[in-house]
């Protein structure tokens, strides 16, 4: 999943932006409002950090125009301004949930699992496709209940393809979502990844999760329910 981190303050914005990283989350950080509006042109997020007192343009103003726009991506507040009223303007305007400063990494990476997970619709932290299971609290997957190491991108991938199953996604959204700004490499490194995670999910098992249509992208798709399909 990918963030957007909207911080001034320097030193708060690069500890944000390792411990969503070291969480597996893919991150772009920027200071700024307007560099906020640059980021959100160019690439679609999972969701967003926010700090409401920014240069160029203050937070609550970023998200009454991104929601003017249509744009759904979920918003949490990080802000020093704790009052009722603060709270409630940056709800009303748009905002998903509000953090005040300061306050515990583990509560902030809960409080983004809830807003992502709502989002998507989901009630768990848990995606399951047949008896493929996603755990991403635990950072765990497992397929008839034996565990499969993933590196880092590859969970990554795994967890985007569950969260859009049976959508058929592109290589440009997997790069679009699993890679920052910071990425210099070439397309070829999504097929590398591509085919090292279909051979952990896939090989050795009586149906394929992982299918992929040449020339259009992936898509994960349940098992069918008769025991029939491509083997």
């Amino acid at each position: 999943m990918r963030i957007l981190v909207v911080e001034d303050e320097a030193d708060l914005n690069l500890l944000l932006c390792k411990v969503l990283t070291r969480a597996g989350y893919t991150v772009d950080g920027c200071m700024d409002g307007e560099e906020a509006e640059l980021h959100l042109m160019g690439a679609e997020y999972d969701g967003i950090l926010l700090d409401v007192m920014l240069p160029k343009k203050d937070g609550y103003t970023l998200v009454q125009e991104l929601r003017a726009k249509g744009a759904d991506t979920p918003v949490l507040f990080l802000t020093a301004r704790d009052s009722v009223a603060d709270r409630v303007r940056g709800l009303d305007l748009g905002g998903d949930d509000y953090l005040v400063k300061p306050f515990d990494f583990d509560e902030l990476l809960a409080r983004i699992r809830a807003m992502t997970r709502k989002h998507a619709g989901q009630r768990t932290n848990r995606f399951t496709a047949g008896d493929l299971v996603l755990d991403v609290e635990a950072r765990r997957v497992t397929r008839g209940g034996e565990e499969i190491p993933l590196l880092p991108k590859e969970f990554s991938i795994l967890e985007y393809l569950m969260r859009n199953k049976e959508k058929v996604v592109s290589r440009e959204q997997i790069e679009d979502r699993i890679w920052n700004y910071e990425f210099t490499g070439s397309s070829n490194n999504v097929d590398g990844y591509m085919s090292r995670l279909r051979k952990k999910i896939d090989e050795g098992r009586p149906h394929r999760l992982i299918h992929t249509l040449r020339g259009v992208g992936w898509v994960l798709r349940e098992p069918p329910e008769d025991g029939e399909g491509t083997p």
